[in-house]
C-alpha cells in the first residue's frame, strides 16, 4: 500500500504494486536448485 501511495500516477502505482506482488512471488522459485544441505556450509556447521 506505500508502494501504491508513494507514485503520484495512479496507473503506475497499480503498476508497482502488481510488479512488487509479483517479484515476491517468483523469488522463492528463482534460487530454490542453488540451495544445498547444511553439511556443504562450513560456517553453518559451526554455529549450530
Amino acid at each position: 500500500y506505500a508502494i501504491l501511495r508513494s507514485i503520484p500516477n495512479k496507473l503506475g502505482g497499480v503498476i508497482a504494486l502488481v510488479f512488487s506482488i509479483a517479484i515476491l512471488m517468483i523469488l522463492p522459485f528463482s534460487n530454490s536448485s542453488k540451495f544445498r544441505g547444511i553439511q556443504f556450509y562450513p560456517i553453518n556447521q559451526f554455529l549450530f
